[in-house]
């Protein structure tokens, strides 16, 4: 069983779309080893995901080899890109939680998904100083670069 098969909605799909044309046409069943092919996580960030409460409840084979599903592969989708914004792994098996709990969390995962997109707007806004003055750096050695050349013409 997945993530979001445990509340009974699909009201919070993990918000992103499916990972066109890198997952085999109507196939929802993959082998851990599929999994590692299409995300490019590792088999043991997959097993550490399910051991600390991000991925639970992962369908096993009949001979106890886990199954993931497309919904599976969903949910690994938003823990990427929840990663990228650099949310704590806390944070994120806080949202799973919250996710399991149900449509009554809304409000908790709003403020949760809300703090984490200022701090993304932050470290934006970082990052764009951060370019601005390595453009000027850039400009400063290509100029000194032309002038250099000039003067040995």
């Amino acid at each position: 069983m997945t993530v979001m098969e445990t509340t009974g909605t699909s009201a919070d799909s993990c918000g992103t779309p499916p990972q066109t044309g890198r997952r085999p046409e109507g196939q929802d069943s993959y082998t851990i080893s599929e999994v590692v092919a299409i995300t490019g996580l590792t088999a043991h960030t997959l097993r550490w995901y399910e051991r600390i409460g991000l991925m639970p409840h992962i369908d096993r084979s009949h001979t106890g080899q886990r199954r993931y599903s497309n919904r599976d592969l969903d949910w690994l989708d938003l823990v990427g890109k929840l990663r990228l914004t650099g949310m704590p792994v806390a944070d994120m098996v806080r949202y799973a939680d919250l996710v399991r709990e149900g449509d009554h969390t809304y409000g908790e995962r709003f403020e949760l998904l809300k703090a984490t997109r200022q701090d993304v707007l932050a470290r934006m806004a970082e990052l764009q100083d951060t370019l601005t003055f390595l453009d000027r750096k850039i400009g400063f050695y290509a100029d000194a670069g032309l002038a250099l050349a000039s003067e040995r013409s």
